[in-house]
């Protein structure tokens, strides 16, 4: 099973990220659909259809696993450890930087600060043998192809463009969920970690009437509770999450 390794470049890297991020968004969406019988927003950033959970963890799992590719078991091996690590930080990072807990796996068998579990590794290391040995060869194929169709400018050009776009989603989707936590603890007196904080910071933009007001109609509860149906706070015993919707 082993293959050669294939050369790859940062444009390739980021066409990854982009296919990834909007592949993820589908499969979220569909899996949405069939556990909860409703078509709800699973988007990671606040605009575009993008997961960019899945496009980080698709670039750092076929980069890592190229070194893997000797057998099935090796596969298996490498897609159950870098899976986790990836699945943890980005973990860690969503609460550092948004305030926000994407999943909760506490509840879960041999889990590591509810980011990880054994059972959602292994299927880390499912994933990685199917990636490496069938689907990612396709997507490879399919931007050979795009690159034989059209010119490297065009292609480097369009991919400019979405990955900026994308970063500006990244960087608004961190300003309202900042303003929209804050709004929400500061509104009605929640009992959350970091309470004072988040009070704190509402108190410095209520001297900007302006920017908070545009920030509100902007970021309202409903668009924000629309697009992050299941966002929660966690309560200030460590033990509870406060879920917060919007009717």
């Amino acid at each position: 099973m082993e293959k050669k390794t294939r050369k790859i470049n940062i444009w390739r890297i980021l066409a990854y990220f982009v296919i990834y991020s909007i592949m993820g968004y589908l499969i979220e969406t569909a899996f949405g659909l069939l556990t909860k019988g409703t078509l709800e927003s699973r988007k990671g950033f606040l605009y575009g259809p993008f997961c960019p959970i899945y496009g980080v963890g698709a670039v750092a799992m076929i980069l890592g696993l190229q070194y893997f590719t000797k057998n099935k078991y090796t596969l298996f091996f490498g897609g159950f450890v870098i899976g986790s690590i990836i699945e943890y930080v980005i973990s860690l990072v969503g609460e550092i930087i948004f305030k926000v807990k994407w999943w909760d796996y506490s509840t879960n068998f041999l889990n590591i600060n509810g980011r990880v579990c054994f059972t959602f590794s292994l299927f880390w290391g499912l994933l990685a043998i199917y990636l490496m040995s069938h689907f990612n060869p396709i997507i490879d194929k399919l931007l050979d192809k795009l690159q034989e169709k059209f010119s490297t400018k065009i292609l480097r050009t369009v991919l400019i463009i979405i990955v900026v776009a994308l970063a500006i989603d990244g960087i608004l989707t961190a300003v309202s969920l900042k303003l929209f936590f804050a709004r929400t603890v500061y509104t009605y007196n929640l009992d959350v970690q970091n309470k004072e904080k988040y009070i704190e910071e509402y108190d410095k933009l209520l001297s900007q009437e302006k920017l908070l007001n545009l920030g509100n109609k902007v970021f309202s509860d409903r668009k924000m509770l629309r697009t992050f149906p299941n966002l929660k706070l966690e309560a200030n015993n460590r033990r509870n999450n406060i879920y917060v919707w919007y009717i």
